[in-house]
């Protein structure tokens, strides 16, 4: 999947605490991160991710994958849900 994958997705997350939470509740499809994140913040996003076996695609910056999402503010993840 791709960025524009997300941008046409009816039903997605927005921010890493969202994101997380599907991912635990296995509700995503495919996670989105942002490479000038923070690591802290997306650490355990990045485990979760590899131990559910879910896609996990980059997007190069945080304000590229906001506005994907369509938020005009900046975002260290997103995912697609199921």
């Amino acid at each position: 999947m791709d960025v524009e994958s997300l941008k046409a997705a009816r039903r997605r997350t927005v921010g890493t605490r969202q994101t997380l939470r599907a991912v635990e509740n296995d509700q995503a499809a495919c996670v989105f991160l942002a490479r000038d994140a923070e690591e802290r913040v997306i650490k355990d996003l990045l485990q979760m991710c590899g131990t559910k076996g879910i896609e996990m695609q980059w997007v190069e910056t945080m304000e590229m994958l906001g506005k994907a999402c369509g938020i005009q503010v900046g975002a260290a993840s997103a995912a697609i849900l199921k």
